[in-house]
């Protein structure tokens, strides 16, 4: 009961940031795209930027995003396959981009925040860049070709800014540049902006919508992905190092588990926004797994951790 009271403590200003992104969207009408645009192609490669820059670079850190790259990748692309033979337009580039991306960044981190020491909380921001790498790779080429050629897929790829973000951190890490007091004071501020906006986005996505209706087959299939396909894959990798190569210790693994758990990306409504991919329905999918998450969880702290 403590574990669940104090979750739920820290994960209530999210659940009112998407009301309060309802609100501006019905009554002051805000424009989703926007703050989509904004979330993208600035406060997003900012946090990529920072997350490089700030953490220990080291082989047993950076396995980490390389590792949750290559599964956010790889179960995309599975279900990018499984959903030619359930639709015909963009719901299977939605699925695909839907089934890829945990939200361990605007949910993630608070979670890791209530739960967890401060080196697992700075492993999880680690880990946040893989997703964001996921998210402006493979699995923004994947949801473009809902609406886009091959060619065009991969102009508007090439123009994601978080893809640099990544390399030019990397660069000012391993050079040891030092960014000063200003850069270190500000930058908390966009991390901020970041959680914010990106749980209105939801509400704003939410209010957008004229008459709720669920995909109960869409719905269904995301949170399979997401609270069935993604836990095994991960509770299989922990299991097989843990008999054999030992790479990662009982604090890593805690923070496998806990990213394998959290729910539907919120960027997912920013780039089904950005691509015009039904963002209408990518809210509901999102919406629908944050509330599932605040059981699955707790739960899964009293097994696991």
């Amino acid at each position: 009961m403590n574990i669940f009271l104090t979750l739920l403590a820290k994960l209530m200003p999210l659940y009112l940031f998407i009301t309060l992104g309802f609100i501006a969207g019905r009554v002051l009408k805000v424009e989703k795209k926007s703050i989509a645009s904004l979330l993208i192609y600035i406060i997003a490669p900012l946090i990529v930027f920072n997350g490089v820059v700030s953490t220990p670079l080291n082989s047993t850190n950076l396995s980490l995003p390389i590792l949750f790259f290559l599964c956010s990748s790889i179960i995309c692309l599975f279900f990018y396959y499984i959903a030619k033979f359930i639709w015909k337009d963009t719901s299977r580039n939605l699925l695909a981009f839907v089934a890829g991306a945990p939200n361990v960044g605007y949910f993630g981190i608070p979670v890791a925040i209530a739960l967890f020491n401060k080196d697992q909380v700075s492993l999880v921001v680690l880990s946040v860049l893989g997703i964001i790498l996921f998210e402006n790779s493979v699995g923004f080429f994947i949801a473009a070709q809902g609406n886009y050629l091959l060619k065009d897929s991969i102009k508007k790829l090439l123009r994601l800014p978080s893809f640099y973000a990544f390399f030019i951190g990397l660069f000012v890490n391993l050079s040891n540049i030092e960014l000063g007091e200003i850069y270190r004071s500000n930058i908390g501020s966009v991390q901020g902006a970041y959680s914010f906006l990106g749980m209105m986005l939801i509400g704003l996505a939410l209010s957008g919508i004229k008459k709720f209706k669920v995909d109960f087959k869409f719905i269904g299939i995301s949170l399979i992905a997401k609270f069935l396909v993604w836990p095994s894959i991960i509770l299989a990798i922990v299991w097989l190092d843990s008999l054999t190569l030992q790479i990662y210790n009982e604090q890593v693994r805690e923070v496998m588990i806990l990213l394998s758990i959290v729910p539907i990306a919120a960027n997912t409504v920013a780039y089904a926004t950005e691509l015009k991919i039904q963002p209408e329905k990518a809210s509901v999918a999102v919406l629908l797994s944050t509330l599932l998450a605040l059981v699955i969880i707790p739960i899964a702290s009293l097994l696991f951790f």
